[in-house]
């Protein structure tokens, strides 16, 4: 049995990971986002306590990490064949990693375009920026006018790789994930 795969994607402190825990407390199989250990681990060779700027345009080398940071993205989801249930959760997907080199202005070959068109998702959630909630700190570094940026960014990639994003509200947690719930479940 394959799972479907749903995407819950958006700029920093959107409120994805508060969502993909209590999706996660419920029982549903979540898979973390995995730029926060690749994150450590730069800044801990680097000799650094933190980042200034998002670490894509920070490392020693932007093409190796996001090279790195796409692979871990296809080993999570080529990691999910089989499971026995009927949805499985991503903190980001893919196509992320194309929004963020595009919003960095960062170049990158057909290897990242070919996963995305290759690695589908059956739905893309997308947390809209929400000022009340930004905050930045080790592991978000962009400013609120960065996470609106970003936030367009992911909005036109998805869309170039013909995917129908569906908005999920600013709303309480709970509200939030029962918005999803409903959206995999209507009716």
């Amino acid at each position: 049995m394959n799972p479907k795969k749903i995407v819950i994607t958006g700029g920093p402190s959107t409120g994805k990971t508060s969502v993909i825990e209590s999706l996660e407390k419920m029982g549903f199989t979540c898979l973390h986002e995995v730029i926060r250990s690749m994150t450590l681990a730069e800044k801990e060779q680097a000799g650094l306590e933190s980042f200034a700027i998002n670490p894509i345009v920070s490392v020693k080398d932007p093409i190796q990490f996001n090279t790195q940071l796409l692979q871990q993205r296809i080993a999570q989801y080529k990691s999910v064949k089989g499971t026995d249930q009927d949805f499985v959760f991503f903190d980001r997907g893919i196509p992320d990693v194309l929004a963020y080199m595009d919003c960095f202005g960062q170049k990158y070959d057909e290897k990242f375009t070919k996963a995305c068109k290759t690695f589908r998702y059956d739905l893309v959630l997308l947390m809209p920026p929400w000022p009340e909630i930004h905050n930045v700190d080790n592991a978000r570094f962009e400013s609120y006018e960065e996470s609106l940026r970003v936030h367009e960014c992911l909005k036109n990639t998805y869309g170039h790789f013909g995917y129908d994003l569906q908005v999920v509200p600013k709303d309480p947690v709970e509200e939030r994930k029962n918005h999803i719930l409903n959206l995999l479940n209507p009716g």
